[in-house]
């Protein structure tokens, strides 16, 4: 007999919030009644799958196999429901992307927003994350496409050339370094750097640089934002780590001064994923070729064309 799916939400809210109690409220319905479910769905897997005590409840080895599958699950009942409304609201589908902080900053803005003027019947849902943890979302079902920055670890996925991207460095004017037509990455370690945090790629390239170079990076903040990194710059704590495209339009807007990070790593390329073997519905193949003609449609403008 197949599990409901009301009982799988109250088990991942337990999972998750650690208290049967706390589940049971988040599911607007008694402790007893939750407890009688949780109950039915052990005897069901013939298993115990939370070990109860007076501090709350954890995962048993049984139940810690279980939550994977069971999120999954959830999450497509969760996105037939989205389907259905769709129809229901005139709409032929809804596409789930996530992307890194580089490309929600760039390109793919004025990319979504040429897909949807022309397709005003699928529905775009687009959220930030890092790349690492786009990977894994995407993996496990939580999107229908991912773009990430190419060199984490995608195995699973299908990945495609979306757009590439330069490292720039971004200087306060009387930086000594802004006498300089490009920077090499041994000439700007010694200097105060501001970037970000150290789940971004950015900081992943720098870290792994630095390592190869036997160098130690100077770091006088890590921020969440671009805006923050821009700002600690235009104050004068140091120099700052961004794509060119927002670097370039930060120095036209606070006098700031951008140079190249003259390093063949710097130049990055954008990959656009998607889980293997997935049965893809008809409007993520749809918004994948749009990306891809906007990639292709780039490469022929940097080429000089």
């Amino acid at each position: 007999m197949l599990p409901d799916i009301d009982s799988l939400a109250l088990f991942v809210r337990a999972a998750e919030l650690r208290s049967l109690t706390k589940a049971a409220k988040a599911s607007y319905i008694g402790l007893a009644a939750a407890s009688r479910r949780l109950a039915l769905l052990e005897l069901g897997f013939k298993t115990t799958l939370l070990e109860r005590s007076s501090k709350g409840v954890e995962l048993t080895p049984a139940g810690a196999s279980l939550l994977p599958h069971a999120k999954a699950l959830l999450n497509e009942v969760n996105e037939m429901h989205v389907e259905m409304s769709e129809h229901i609201c005139g709409r032929k589908g809804a596409v789930r992307i996530l992307a890194n902080t580089s490309v929600m900053t760039e390109s793919l803005p004025k990319d979504l927003a040429t897909f949807t003027n022309k397709n005003p019947e699928i529905r775009i849902a687009v959220q930030e994350r890092w790349s690492n943890e786009i990977v894994r979302l995407v993996l496990c079902g939580e999107a229908d496409l991912g773009i990430v920055v190419e060199g984490v670890q995608t195995e699973g996925l299908d990945t495609h050339l979306y757009k590439t991207d330069q490292i720039s460095v971004l200087l306060p004017r009387n930086h000594p370094l802004s006498q300089r037509r490009e920077i090499k990455f041994n000439d700007l370690v010694d200097n105060d750097l501001i970037t970000l945090q150290s789940g971004s790629s950015i900081m992943r390239l720098l870290t792994e640089r630095a390592l190869i170079s036997e160098r130690n990076l100077q770091l006088t903040a890590q921020v969440r934002s671009f805006e923050a990194v821009t700002q600690l710059v235009q104050a004068g704590l140091g120099v700052g780590l961004l794509p060119q495209q927002v670097a370039s339009k930060a120095a036209q807007a606070l006098g700031l001064i951008v140079r190249t990070l003259d390093e063949s790593w710097a130049k990055r390329r954008m990959l656009i994923c998607i889980k293997k073997e997935r049965v893809s519905k008809g409007c993520v193949t749809h918004l994948m070729e749009h990306l891809r003609y906007c990639s292709c449609e780039q490469n022929w403008i940097d080429a000089g064309n």
